[in-house]
């Protein structure tokens, strides 16, 4: 685990937080782009100054050495780091902070915590890599129990086995993206799976949270690289066989993925892992507009071609990231392979956006890399996988300088979005005027899938001091009403929490709701894991 510190409060690391002055400069941008006064910058609270409540109780003797009630142990584990945790973490309110954290070393120790927490009626809440953006792993919990205890899991990240012969690894949960990745370098695999959290998020939280991918096409979710599951729940060890596929019922990994911490904790998986890649091609292709590119995008995503990146930016999400400044739409499209080539599959997928108004402006740049290593792509593939990288520090200063930035993201069917895409575009222009006075909507790809794309959708606002959470549930509201009014998902992959909650009850089937309920019942008897989640406390 890397020893650099990283912010209480806010995104990533404490030292890439800008300085006053750093900040003031962008937000002489934001004004203009906002239309709004100068911006000032704020400073978050002093590291003494942070509010949280005394613990209501202490780790057993037995297992003090795991556990730490300090102050900023706790803070660190109050919130995830969506909109609305960091703006109570930059003014340092932590009045839901864990009573203590523990930090299990084995499967051993994390029985021991569950089955003291079960004894004393204590609320559990498994922590990863604390990159949730839904209050997932918060501890609000409710009445009914005694206190609460997060769960560290990133002790044991561990690569145990690797099975050169079917292509998989054993790996602990509480591994981080670099982590794993450089264990699974030396014996010359990737879990090819790069979240936008990956330096800090884990695979256990992966797992638990169905995350999605970097990758555009074809293994974008976790859940394509799952072959099985370790899971400790209250009930005991719940374990799932080796397999490439299986007929055997409804598939008992389907419990483990999405459970978001209230079924069990996941302590390890077999994953599918593969050859670094050597081959890669990229390119950029401006469209005057979006919808002629939606269009191209959907073409390519049946043509089962199936790049790893085909992201589609829209004039404004294209600026905002320094692609382009021209008013074009752009997409980034790229391939890669460990074992040939990819100049065939580009040349037909140029062929078909050029069909559809495409502008293939930079010429497609093929690169073969022998060495295994990450190639960068260059012209706007890199402008945008840098602004990729940057984005959650950027929210940082947002959030300093008194604007209200944020994103949700969902899918639907093709034969569905444009509606859809009108809709939420015509429901937040008109929230973002009504509540802040003013603001900006843009949208980009992130996946797609021959049946449909995942529209993620960036908001920005000037907030009211002091009012800056209000305003910014009511805006997540009328995004949520709009995605759900029009046939999208409330989360295509940042999962449940306890944000989305209201709309994924109404997501789901009633009898589906009945069936979670009883195997939570019958899992968590005592219901002390992650309370609130998924489904009722």
């Amino acid at each position: 685990m890397s020893t650099r510190a990283t912010s209480i409060w806010g995104w990533g690391y404490a030292d890439k937080f800008p300085d006053a002055e750093a900040r003031r400069a962008l937000g002489e941008q934001v004004s203009a782009l906002l239309g709004a006064p100068p911006l000032e910058p704020r400073e978050p609270a002093a590291a003494d100054a942070l509010r949280l409540p005394r613990p209501r109780i202490a780790p057993p003797e037995a297992l003090t050495a795991l556990c730490s009630s300090e102050d900023s142990d706790r803070a660190a584990h109050t919130y995830g780091k969506g909109y609305g945790d960091l703006v109570r973490g930059f003014h340092g309110d932590f009045s839901s902070a864990p009573d203590f954290v523990a930090r299990p070393r084995t499967e051993e120790d994390v029985r021991a915590i569950m089955d003291w927490c079960g004894d004393h009626r204590v609320a559990l809440i498994p922590f990863g890599g604390g990159t949730s953006v839904v209050r997932g792993v918060e501890a609000a919990i409710g009445d009914g129990f005694r206190g609460a205890v997060s769960l560290d899991m990133r002790a044991m990240d561990r690569v145990v086995e690797v099975d050169p012969v079917s292509r998989a690894a054993r790996i602990q949960a509480g591994a981080t993206g670099p982590v794993l990745e450089a264990q699974l370098a030396s014996h010359g695999f990737t879990l090819r799976h790069f979240p936008q959290s990956f330096e800090f998020s884990t695979l256990g939280g992966w797992i638990a949270t169905r995350a999605g991918g970097h990758f555009a096409t074809l293994y974008t979710h976790i859940d394509d690289l799952v072959q099985s599951t370790r899971m400790l729940t209250p009930r005991g060890l719940y374990e799932t066989r080796r397999l490439p596929a299986s007929g055997a019922g409804p598939a008992p990994d389907r419990f483990v993925l999405g459970s978001e911490g209230t079924l069990g904790v996941i302590t390890e998986a077999w994953v599918r892992v593969q050859l670094r890649p050597r081959f890669r091609a990229s390119a950029s292709v401006h469209f005057s507009d979006f919808t002629s590119g939606a269009r191209a995008v959907r073409e390519i995503s049946q043509s089962g071609l199936h790049p790893s990146n085909c992201r589609l930016l829209d004039a404004r999400e294209s600026f905002l990231n320094g692609v382009t400044g021209d008013g074009s739409c752009v997409l980034v499209l790229a391939f890669e392979s460990a074992d040939h080539p990819q100049q065939a599959k580009m040349e037909r997928a140029l062929a078909i956006t050029a069909a559809h108004g495409g502008e293939c402006r930079e010429g497609a740049r093929y690169r073969s890399e022998e060495t295994g290593s990450q190639a960068r792509a260059g012209g706007a593939a890199d402008s945008w996988r840098s602004a990729f990288i940057e984005a959650p520090y950027l929210q940082n200063v947002m959030v300093s300088l008194g604007v209200i930035a944020d994103t949700f993201e969902t899918a639907c069917t093709w034969d569905r979005f444009d509606d859809l895409h009108g809709a939420i575009l015509e429901s937040m222009r008109g929230a973002l005027e009504r509540i802040c006075g003013g603001g900006s909507v843009s949208c980009r790809f992130t996946h797609v899938y021959p049946d449909g794309p995942a529209p993620y959708y960036t908001f920005i606002g000037p907030a009211k001091p002091g009012g800056e959470l209000q305003q910014w549930l009511e805006l997540k509201h009328a995004a949520s009403e709009a995605v759900m009014a029009h046939g999208g998902t409330i989360t295509h992959h940042h999962s449940v929490g306890r944000l989305h909650r209201p709309w994924y009850d109404r997501e789901r089937p009633e009898p589906f709701a009945l069936a979670l309920k009883a195997v939570k019942g019958a899992l968590d008897p005592q219901g002390i894991l992650n309370p609130g989640v998924l489904v009722g406390p």
